[in-house]
């Protein structure tokens, strides 16, 4: 089925510094940084990520969004329509997008053939993402992506080739790595990279590596007391992708940024002894149910189920050496977390001069909280000089944080008020701005491109090792 229609008035994305009015026209579309330049493209929308790009107003990005998917019944494009209207319609700031939607079997050759805007966005199921991507650069279109841009090793072949074909076309393809503008992240790595007080990173071992990445989720939450619905594909290794190939791209990209900034990672040189291992979360029916309002599980499920009990390779553990430090990662799906608890995380960076922690438990209220704790050997009242001239020089630019001594000797909270943080959803907008920048200026960093294939060539390896 086919059809056309125009959802209301529906506002324009976040705010924006950027001041730009040059003009850049590629091999396709003509993109101008000016107020408007920005016509956004959004392709068979399935993650809540979509939306959010356009929760606030921003000057460069018009207010008619082009959006295309297979029929007007699909759950992902309703949830998207139903949150733009709620955007539109709020009291506080409301929105003015106004949102043309195409359905249809013929969908991406009709986005390709028309080709209404000139910035794609995809968020959604990721079977077909990838492909998505390289026709979309094919046919001169910039593409902000939500990750996992690559679930496996056929995947990273087409990303690869995508960066090629971007480059060939003069267009930008961009992952969108909201954990950088993380208050949190970015006074980590201000820490990490303060020589005097956190040393050089470690090389570590296998067993004892240099950096260590812990995260825990729940495919089952509650929002408000109401269920987080997620869509039957989502527990597709095939559609959502693994554990290892999903939640470890974000751990991957603080791993860089933080440890490694400004440096190019090449992964034929950089990357090496990637290991991994993975299992299965059951689900039963009544779980899934609950999780998604599906009364059956899919045709496409039956090959993971077992005794009546669904299996989602969702969980794994991934070891690699970058630059000859070792580094490892585990990440965990369990179907519902203990009643009063919630997603949990935990890091450790170890420097030679101090160790970096992060901890989000039940201890720190479910609210990540940064430590940092002085190595053995060291002059204590060196150290907290270092400390406190370290501090002093971040407070110039980020005059809330401190470092308040714990009952452990020589640990430190590194404090950032809960009020100076901002949430993940408002994270989405930094990201599109920094992008809409590189597109008005073309000077996007010249580490983005390797690094973002050195972290999909780690995920997709780690899910090809896993499997073996």
């Amino acid at each position: 089925m086919k059809s056309f229609f125009m959802t209301g008035i529906i506002g324009l994305m976040f705010l924006s510094c950027m001041q730009q009015s040059r003009e850049k026209v590629g091999n396709a579309s003509t993109f101008t940084a000016s107020t408007g330049g920005v016509k956004l493209i959004v392709l068979a929308p399935g993650h809540f990520h979509a939306n959010l790009l356009q929760k606030s107003t921003m000057s460069q990005v018009s207010d008619s969004v082009y959006v295309y998917a297979a029929s007007p019944e699909d759950a992902g494009l309703k949830q998207y329509l139903s949150a733009i209207e709620s955007f539109n319609t709020r009291a506080d700031n409301p929105t003015t997008w106004q949102t043309v939607v195409y359905t249809g079997d013929d969908f991406l050759h009709n986005m390709i053939a028309e080709k209404k805007g000139n910035v794609l966005v995809l968020a959604g199921n990721n079977k077909e993402k990838t492909e998505y991507i390289l026709k979309a650069v094919d046919a001169g279109l910039n593409v902000l992506s939500d990750k996992p841009m690559a679930i496996n090793r056929e995947d990273f072949l087409l990303l690869e080739a995508a960066y090629k074909e971007a480059e060939s076309k003069d267009v930008k393809l961009y992952d969108m790595m909201t954990e950088r503008y993380d208050m949190l992240n970015i006074i980590e790595k201000e820490l990490i990279n303060s020589p005097d007080l956190f040393g050089e990173l470690q090389q570590g071992t296998p067993e004892d590596p240099a950096v260590y990445m812990e995260s825990v989720h729940h495919f089952y939450k509650e929002v408000s007391g109401t269920p987080l619905i997620r869509p039957a594909w989502y527990y597709d290794v095939e559609q959502q992708g693994e554990g290892v190939a999903d939640v470890t791209t974000h751990l991957i990209d603080l791993l860089f940024w933080k440890c490694f900034p400004g440096q190019s990672i090449d992964y034929t040189r950089d990357i090496g002894n990637i290991s991994s291992t993975h299992w299965a979360t059951e689900i039963t029916l009544p779980q899934f149910t609950k999780s998604t309002g599906e009364t059956a599980f899919p045709d496409y499920l039956q090959k993971y189920i077992d005794n009546a009990v669904l299996k989602v390779y969702a969980n794994g553990t991934l070891q690699f050496d970058v630059k000859n430090r070792n580094i490892g990662l585990k990440v965990i799906w369990n179907y519902q977390a203990p009643e009063g608890s919630g997603d949990t995380f935990m890091s450790v960076v170890k420097g030679t001069k101090a160790i970096l922690k992060t901890v989000q438990d039940k201890e720190q209220g479910f609210v990540k909280q940064l430590y940092l704790q002085q190595s053995d050997g060291l002059d204590e009242s060196e150290f907290s000089e270092n400390l406190q001239k370290t501090i002093k020089k971040i407070q110039t630019t980020y005059p809330f944080v401190s470092a308040l001594p714990t009952s452990h000797k020589g640990e430190y909270l590194i404090d950032i008020p809960i009020e100076s943080r901002e949430g993940h959803e408002s994270h989405f907008k930094y990201v599109a701005e920094s992008f809409f920048n590189y597109l008005g200026t073309r000077d996007m960093p010249e580490w983005e491109v390797p690094n973002t294939l050195s972290k999909y060539y780690i995920t997709t390896k780690a899910v090809e090792v896993a499997n073996e």
